[in-house]
């Protein structure tokens, strides 16, 4: 058989058994595997779980008894678990051991010759040949040594009893690919130990270090037990940075609160530069900054740009992202409710908040405005079907009707993902409207009209809970691109006097004065109670919108609905405009002449009011102008442990290619003088089997036996015997 290297390795000479079976175990590579395997599951969950988020986010995304689950398991900061560590120290001494007990044996048999050999074992090996020379043996001896030496062979001359062996070997250096791989593994996971958080674990545990998990505090009144000094080894913050502003404090999130890492110097951004593709993701942004050195006190410019750090006093600070800086909004509020035309005027700064009391929501609940973030442009995708998002298909149930038109003119701002038209529509500002109890709404508001089938409208994005798609109201620019005239209509509707009012001049407008005084009061009161219906203020129902006049059609007769559905909503669209024109009336304003646009604007009105029931806010928020301020996001790293993975990175490519490109060839010629001249066996052994080595032994007998030798054998049925 052919000759094969022990991986048993050094034994452990000790009288007890758990402890040699344990360091067996431990150096054994079925126990390295099996922690690769775990390690391998582990990073994938790390990598498609996003780590170190606030605990609510996560709460949101998986509910309370998962979030549980997960956190049990330290889920949400893996790669600094205790367990995950755990394993990567027994990677390292599993590896270690293995390197400690086979490393010795293989370096021993790199610099062996294998000369303890016997004529008849190098006969059993499978690659053998033997001949006869006619040659003198000492003449023979250095002929075959010079042409193995041209082939690559080192090779050495032993005197046997009545013969002379060559032994010759080639790429005896593979067996440092063995070496240099299970090296790379220790290296890296070193590297990885020391560019992990667990110099933070241990200021936490013997250095009295608590996270911080309070809010709204300056950096100068948080106490220094939860801040990390210039000492710390290794650390991975982020820091953001207003234009024109400064900082020298990283911010490192842990699971439960923050710690803060001071820096050597200090960074003031200058001005921060973004470009975009056309589909509104970024493209490239880039930071210009001044650092400023605690130590010597010098200062000098510096560009940050994605994937090109600045590195000073061994501290890379990496362009991580971008992020509103506290830009000044201008804003008019609109009321959403009550019979009068109110607004005011606010002054807004992103991440502050503002307090509306009673009196300015016109509501019994006080609220507090949240700021979260504006965006400068938004580009979305306005691309539809082609199909009108009003049509409404004739033969359906009017119940049908009413909740295809609620889905066409509610939910997302773009919603055919198929056909895609991108358009910059223009900035919008993202809040909270909390109440007393603490319970927040989440708003996104557009601040120019967006033109949507041949419409223009104002988006105004609600959702309950972070977790959920903002669904938005469309509310029609009226013919100055502005929202008082829906807002007018708005108002004019949560006026019962006013109500009756129009109903009144639609009846007579809509019958001839030669119509019965009698008629003309039934259809002013059927006018008013429909009109009643839709707003809402009836004794029966408190449904509103089309949902409430879809309740009261049910009672019809289901025959009947269709026909009951047209004339209501005739009698419906019709009083609508009286009242529009009473409203404007009250303030001074001429009458409007009734136009195929106002008609068609006083029907998306119409549908906007009954969605705007369900937007769930007293008051409608417009950006009326603003201070854009930008602020980039970087992210400082100390990680002593880089360069150590890189090692282990080389370690790793040095034993891949010795393993898997160099091919350990031993070479074994027994040498023989008798009466009749020399007898020659030659014997090739290889731990890898190959259609190379086939060709190899081929051309090696071609090269070392004489054309006029005869081969005596040439292979036999045996494997090759161990050497």
């Amino acid at each position: 058989m052919e000759h094969e290297t022990s991986t048993s390795g050094l034994k452990i000479s000790t009288n007890r058994a758990w402890l040699a079976s344990s360091v067996e175990l431990l150096s054994s590579m079925r126990f390295a595997i099996s922690l690769l395997t775990i390690i391998a599951i582990s990073s994938v969950i790390g990598t498609v779980l996003k780590q170190n988020e606030a605990l609510p986010n996560y709460v949101n995304q998986f509910g309370p008894f998962w979030f549980e689950v997960f956190q049990h398991l330290s889920l949400y900061s893996l790669y600094s678990a205790w367990w995950f560590l755990t394993i990567m120290g027994f990677l390292v001494l599993s590896t270690s051991l293995c390197l400690l007990r086979n490393a010795p044996k293989m370096l021993k048999d790199m610099r062996s010759w294998r000369e303890n050999v016997r004529e008849q074992s190098l006969r059993n090996f499978r690659h053998h040949v033997e001949w006869t020379s006619p040659q003198q043996a000492e003449e023979l001896t250095r002929q075959i040594g010079e042409r193995i030496r041209r082939l690559g062979y080192q090779f050495k001359i032993l005197q046997k009893e009545n013969a002379v062996l060559i032994a010759a070997k080639q790429g005896a250096g593979n067996k440092w690919g063995y070496i240099f791989a299970h090296a790379a593994i220790v290296v890296i996971c070193i590297g990885g130990l020391l560019d992990s958080d667990l110099a933070i674990r241990f200021q936490t545990w013997f250095g009295g270090k608590v996270p911080f998990e309070g809010s709204g505090v300056l950096i100068s009144q948080i106490p220094e037990q939860h801040k990390l000094s210039l000492a710390n080894p290794t650390f991975r913050g982020n820091l953001a940075i207003p234009e024109g502003k400064s900082s020298n404090t990283a911010i490192i999130a842990q699971t439960k609160g923050v710690f803060l890492q001071d820096l050597p110097f200090t960074i003031e951004l200058k001005k921060f530069h973004i470009d975009f593709y056309s589909t509104g993701m970024p493209k490239l942004f880039a930071s210009d900054v001044v650092i400023r050195d605690h130590e010597t006190g010098k200062s000098f410019p510096a560009t940050v740009k994605v994937n090109h750090p600045l590195i000073y006093k061994g501290i890379a600070v990496f362009q991580s992202s971008f992020d509103d800086g506290g830009s000044q909004l201008q804003i008019k509020a609109h009321a959403m409710t009550g019979p009068k035309l109110r607004n005011f005027k606010l002054n807004a700064t992103m991440g502050g908040s503002n307090a509306l009391n009673a009196e300015l929501t016109g509501d019994s609940a006080e609220y507090t405005i949240e700021w979260t973030a504006f965006r400068g442009f938004n580009v979305e995708n306005l691309a539809r079907d082609g199909q009108d998002v009003r049509a409404v298909n004739p033969n359906q149930d009017f119940a049908q009707k009413i909740s295809a038109d609620l889905d066409k003119h509610s939910g997302s701002a773009a919603k055919n993902a198929n056909n895609k038209e991108l358009k910059n529509v223009g900035p919008s500002m993202q809040y909270k409207l909390r109440d007393k109890n603490g319970q927040a709404r989440e708003f996104n508001n557009y601040m120019q009209p967006v033109e949507l089938d041949g419409s223009w409208v104002f988006l105004a994005g609600m959702r309950e809970s972070p977790n959920e798609q903002f669904r938005y109201l469309r509310i029609p620019a009226d013919e100055n691109d502005q929202l008082d005239e829906w807002m007018r209509l708005r108002a004019a509707l949560s006026n019962p006097t006013l109500r009756e009012q129009a109903a009144i001049r639609y009846s007579k407008r809509a019958l001839p004065a030669t119509e019965a005084q009698s008629m003309q009061i039934q259809l002013a009161k059927s006018a008013a109670r429909g009109m009643g219906i839709f707003a809402g203020e009836t004794e029966t129902s408190r449904l509103r919108g089309f949902t409430a006049i879809d309740d009261f059609l049910r009672k019809i007769p289901e025959g009947e609905r269709p026909k009951a559905g047209d004339v209501f909503m005739k009698i419906l669209n019709g009083t609508m405009w009286d009242l529009w024109q009473l409203a404007r009336e009250q303030e001074g304003l001429p009458a409007l002449e009734l136009t195929e646009k106002r008609a068609l604007f006083l029907q998306q009105s119409i549908s906007a009011l009954s969605d705007a029931f369900f937007y769930s806010a007293p008051i409608y928020l417009q950006m009326t102008g603003f201070e854009e301020i930008k602020a980039s996001v970087f992210q400082v790293t100390r990680a002593p442990g880089q360069n150590v993975v890189y090692l282990g990175c080389l370690f790793l490519v040095i034993g891949v290619f010795a393993m898997f490109y160099i091919r350990e060839r031993r070479l074994w010629i027994w040498l023989k003088q008798s009466d009749s001249g020399t007898t020659v066996l030659l014997a090739l052994s290889s731990q890898r089997k190959t259609l190379d080595f086939e060709k190899e032994f081929e051309q090696l007998k071609m090269q070392l036996m004489p054309p006029s030798a005869i081969a005596v054998t040439t292979a036999n049925q045996y494997g090759d015997t161990a050497v």
